[in-house]
């Protein structure tokens, strides 16, 4: 059937609706659903959950969870200080010859670079820096990214001509990411660094 206008095709819809007892019927339940509210706090019970945490979800100490974070943070921190402070008087773990970087007043541990800071900044035997970047737990592969920033700063700001650059990044362990992003990278040497104290029990009978 073609209907001569919008009107047309409206009112032979409705005629349709109105002799069909099904339609009727389903539009009036829609009409009701629709009309109806979800939930009424007044007239219907207590919705019922299938997880009690829905309804008493579990209370999260903030302050607890800050605290943890903080004392994470201290510990790395104080643990990379130790292990800068052990290498910055050790290079020689590193590369034989290798020598902390010093310039009057200012030597290269914690050497500034543009508001940032190299952990330790070393010379080598040739009169070439090395950036030394530090990692007390894993190394992930956005330190490299962090440790060529450095060795840029370098080159731009302190090398002279004919001086090189390279990197190092010492960490407990080297991510197999880490290892990929720096593969083509030559002048960036990984090392990962172990911790092992030994107990010499002291007789006290002998003074």
């Amino acid at each position: 059937m073609e209907y001569t206008s919008f009107a047309a095709w409206i009112i032979h819809g409705r005629i349709i609706v109105e002799n069909n007892e099904e339609v009727k019927n389903f539009f009036y339940i829609l009409q009701k659903i629709g009309n109806a509210p979800l939930y009424d706090k007044e007239k219907d019970s207590q919705p019922i959950y299938k997880k009690d945490n829905i309804t008493n979800p579990p209370t999260i100490d903030d302050d607890d969870d800050d605290d943890d974070v903080e004392e994470k943070e201290s510990k790395q921190f104080a643990y990379e200080k130790d292990l800068q402070n052990y290498l910055s008087k050790n290079l020689h773990e590193i590369e034989d010859c290798l020598k902390l970087y010093e310039d009057e007043e200012i030597n290269g541990i914690q050497f500034p670079v543009g508001g940032r800071f190299i952990d330790i900044l070393a010379i080598d035997r040739n009169n070439n820096f090395v950036v030394i970047e530090l990692k007390v737990s894993r190394g992930y592969d956005k330190t490299i990214g962090q440790l060529l920033r450095y060795v840029a700063w370098i080159e731009k700001n302190h090398a002279e001509q004919g001086q090189t650059v390279r990197g190092v990044i010492v960490a407990n362990n080297i991510s197999e990411d880490l290892k990929l992003a720096s593969s083509s990278l030559s002048y960036v040497e990984l090392f990962e660094y172990n911790l092992s104290f030994t107990l010499n029990k002291i007789r006290k009978d002998i003074l």
